[in-house]
């Protein structure tokens, strides 16, 4: 899987397959991230109100937390939630 870096940039509305991203000083702001559970990258990037959607490994590791009681549910935060702030 080929790997894309992106650096010092703003990201707006766009869709992203973490696994073949490279995250350097950006910020992605309503961007939708899939994730399946291999390896990413991220250095010193936020997220401002983005979707995320687990895929395959990731979805069932979601699910086993959220089973077992380590991840909270909790009502859908709405469109309108920043999902994190940074991540270093």
């Amino acid at each position: 899987m080929p790997i894309t870096k992106y650096e010092g940039r703003t990201l707006s509305n766009q869709v992203f397959q973490l696994e073949e991203c490279w995250f350097v000083n950006c910020v992605l702001r309503q961007c939708r991230i899939f994730y399946g559970g291999g390896s990413y990258l991220f250095e010193n990037t936020s997220f401002d109100n983005c979707q995320w959607t687990f895929q395959g490994p990731a979805n069932q590791t979601m699910q086993l937390l959220s089973m077992i009681g380590l991840l909270k549910q909790g009502p859908d935060p709405g469109p309108g939630t920043p999902t994190s702030g940074p991540v270093h």
